[in-house]
């Protein structure tokens, strides 16, 4: 089977090495062309190149040290390239970093709302950081509370929450400037298979309004909820593609044997 470029199947047009510009592609979130990151001698990301839809669910994966917390750093406008191209809300990276900061969400492995504050204060407090009206974030925490189930906590400390609610908490936080992108970082980390698929929901729920889903992940049957997945490994992308077609492809029966085989690569 031949594989186009650095194990990318041909047959995918996600794997092509000619990516658009922002004003060619009204309909791409993030482009990302050659985009490499040095520390010194070392080298963390090396040329990666891909492009993801507006709405996609994209899967980032890899095992640790692939180079994947720098290249999200990268695209959220946090740490600088070394060299190459990458556009993300129609924002370069290399000099619009604050303008990036604010048309995306994020949402770090760790938990990243205030334990020491009520639920409801969490919210208003990172809509005030996006400058958000009083109405407009007095209607968004109402819309909030009211989708997570969560009117008898809204009054309650985060650290009271118990930590799948946290997890969506953090989420749909994370959402309430409506970003066009929202970056998470292995977000159902330690909690139960009920929550994962809540949480998943609610991914798809953002998905079908249009937000891009930018999602990294080490459990690999999340991998196959995702549209695309691309894999990292050496800081180079050895795999892009839908997960199904990749299985198909590959013959094998799931993404473990597909993110094992190309690791091992």
């Amino acid at each position: 089977m031949p594989i186009y470029p650095k194990g990318c199947q041909k047959q995918d047009d996600s794997c092509d090495e000619t990516v658009s510009t922002p004003s060619e592609n009204s309909e791409t979130s993030i482009i990302v062309k050659n985009l490499t990151k040095k520390f010194g001698d070392f080298t963390a990301v090396d040329n990666i190149t891909f492009e993801v839809k507006k709405g996609e669910i994209f899967g980032f994966l890899g095992a640790n040290g692939a180079g994947k917390t720098t290249a999200i750093k990268m695209l959220c406008g946090l740490l600088y390239p070394t060299s190459g191209e990458a556009y993300i809300a129609g924002y370069n990276a290399f000099t619009q970093g604050k303008e990036i900061r604010k048309n995306i969400g994020y949402m770090s492995q760790r938990f990243s709302l205030y334990e020491d504050l009520k639920v409801t204060e969490n919210i208003e407090l990172f809509g005030s950081i996006y400058q958000l009206p009083k109405k407009t974030l007095k209607e968004r925490i109402s819309q909030i509370i009211t989708r997570l189930n969560m009117e008898s906590y809204a009054d309650d400390l985060v650290r009271s929450l118990p930590l799948g609610q946290r997890q969506k908490l953090a989420f749909a936080t994370a959402l309430v400037h409506q970003p066009e992108i929202i970056f998470l970082d292995e977000p159902t980390s330690g909690v139960d298979p009920l929550v994962r698929r809540e949480f998943w929901n609610m991914i798809y729920d953002a998905a079908s309004n249009d937000v891009t889903v930018f999602i990294t992940t080490h459990y690999m049957d999340e991998a196959e909820y995702c549209d695309r997945v691309c894999i990292l490994a050496d800081g180079k992308v050895q795999l892009i593609g839908n997960p199904e077609k990749l299985k198909q492809q590959l013959n094998v029966q799931n993404m473990d044997d597909v993110f094992l085989k190309f690791v091992k690569r």
